[in-house]
């Protein structure tokens, strides 16, 4: 393993690599569906561990090829994130976190060969795509961290765990269903009270289920709900 201030700059960005992996496996309990970004974690640990093994090696990976495989994990991160964050809305995380890899080892691979460029407009062109990132970046932890919504999401896991059996306690069908609120896409709303009001009605928690029925009342009741997405719901209710 190299010393000096090349070998604390390749430790720097493994340890990125890292810190990336346990964040993503941190928060992804946090999603209607952890698996998106628990698996994307779990690929950066790996290769966390890949270049910790390989520094030990009598030839460890070049500054170069670590950005290289920065950049090339962080950019394939970027297209599965923004797919979740704008197509199937499973996740807002992936993408934000993605990004700044991609970021750092795209920057990282401009500044070092920053002195093979002999041109102005080499320079320039370097520089404008080095904003165009950070621009990137701020778009999507603006859109994903900030403002991301997971309410259709929510409710796609309700359902999920509802059919699975698992109703209550923190990652179940309950809990779910009460994240799935948009104050923006109200229509969705009822699809998360007439679940909710049809799940306590069958664990026969009378007051809570009238709660909810008063608030699927204020969008015009259960008509407001499409008749498949409630026979979904009824039907994934354990038999008792």
């Amino acid at each position: 393993m190299r010393d000096g201030e090349g070998g604390l700059m390749e430790a720097l960005l493994i340890a990125l690599f890292a810190l990336v992996g346990l964040t993503q496996i941190w928060m992804s309990g946090r999603q209607p569906f952890p698996e998106v970004s628990r698996q994307f974690g779990s690929a950066m640990l790996l290769v966390t561990v890949f270049f910790v093994m390989a520094n030990q090696a009598p030839h460890p990976p070049s500054l170069f090829f670590i950005l290289i495989a920065m950049t090339a994990t962080g950019g394939i991160g970027v297209v599965i994130g923004v797919r979740h964050l704008a197509i199937t809305h499973k996740d807002v995380i992936v993408a934000p976190f993605a990004g700044a890899l991609m970021g750092v080892g795209a920057t990282g691979l401009l500044v070092v060969e920053w002195s093979d460029f002999t041109t102005v407009f080499e320079q320039v062109t370097s520089f404008l795509l080095i904003c165009l990132l950070g621009v990137l970046e701020v778009y999507l932890v603006f859109r994903g961290l900030l403002i991301g919504k997971l309410s259709r999401s929510w409710s796609q896991a309700g359902l999920r765990q509802l059919q699975r059996g698992l109703i209550e306690g923190e990652k179940g069908a309950l809990s779910c269903f009460e994240k799935a609120w948009d104050i923006e896409n109200e229509h969705l709303n009822p699809m998360a009270y007439i679940a909710l009001q049809r799940i306590h009605t069958h664990l026969e928690n009378t007051a809570e289920a009238a709660k909810w029925a008063e608030r699927l009342q204020e969008f015009g009741g259960e008509s407001a709900v499409a008749e498949e997405w409630v026979g979904a719901i009824e039907s994934a209710l354990p038999r008792s």
